[in-house]
């Protein structure tokens, strides 16, 4: 019942003429400095997973369609011509019109935040799981690849993909790099080709190796799983530290590699 009740109040930030569900409130603070009447951000996309569970587990029927929508619109407005996401996709709150994307914790408006492609990767991957649309699959692929394409030699991005390389390097997220990780372990389920099927599990192992590494493990620093990860980098927080999502999908990934490996 909490879960329903939950997925239901999420609904409420359901903007039908736009297709979406609202993100942040674009009458408080920033956002109507900013002058946002409708902001989406691409994390929006992990939250579908609770509206479709809670479609099959006794909540009403809308609560799947309100999920595909969005993920509908999102794929239509949120990408660019090569496949990477804006962080934020800005609508209008009468005809729902798109107006522009922009970020909010990446690097600049035309730039690849790191984690923001993750999520684009993982949600899409996870409505392809529940809906078995292959426009959703089709996605998750297209966002995979923009991705694994700019990776470094360690697998682990940068806080953005375009973020400067001089005069010193910039951090590192592996928050980002564990929600790949367990995105592409459970894409790679999905593609038929063998060869991508592989090249996706292959980079997903490589991904946990270096995570699993001591460059990357707390040890004894502090009771988080990893280091290095970046919150929001242009309001200052949480840079190079520990981030409890980093571990959360860090051994998600583990879990889902070890059923693999199984074979179940």
């Amino acid at each position: 019942p909490v879960i329903i009740q939950t997925a239901k109040s999420l609904s409420t930030r359901f903007r039908p003429a736009a297709g979406v569900l609202q993100s942040w409130d674009a009458d408080k603070g920033w956002q109507a400095e900013r002058g946002w009447k409708c902001p989406v951000i691409i994390d929006n996309m992990m939250n579908l997973e609770l509206l479709f569970w809670s479609a099959k587990n006794g909540g009403n029927k809308w609560l799947y369609d309100v999920a595909v929508k969005h993920a509908e619109t999102t794929m239509k407005y949120h990408f660019r011509a090569d496949h990477s996401c804006y962080h934020v996709a800005v609508y209008d709150t009468l005809d729902g019109h798109f107006i522009k994307g922009v970020t909010h914790q990446g690097l600049a408006d035309s730039t690849m935040w790191a984690r923001g492609q993750a999520w684009a990767i993982y949600g899409y991957t996870m409505v392809y799981r529940e809906t078995r649309d292959v426009r959703f699959l089709e996605v998750a692929c297209q966002s995979a690849d923009a991705y694994l394409r700019r990776l470094p030699e360690d697998m682990v991005p940068y806080w953005d993909f375009d973020a400067p390389m001089s005069p010193l390097l910039p951090p590192k997220d592996a928050s980002a790099a564990a929600v790949t990780a367990s995105a592409l372990i459970e894409l790679s389920g999905y593609v038929n080709d063998e060869i991508k099927s592989c090249h996706y599990l292959d980079a997903a192992i490589a991904m946990l190796e270096n995570l699993s590494s001591s460059a990357y493990q707390s040890g004894t620093v502090n009771t988080a799983f990893l280091l290095h990860s970046v919150g929001h980098m242009p309001r200052g927080r949480e840079i190079d530290a520990s981030i409890m999502y980093a571990d959360y999908y860090y051994i998600e990934a583990l879990l889902r590699l070890r059923t693999v490996n199984k074979g179940g």
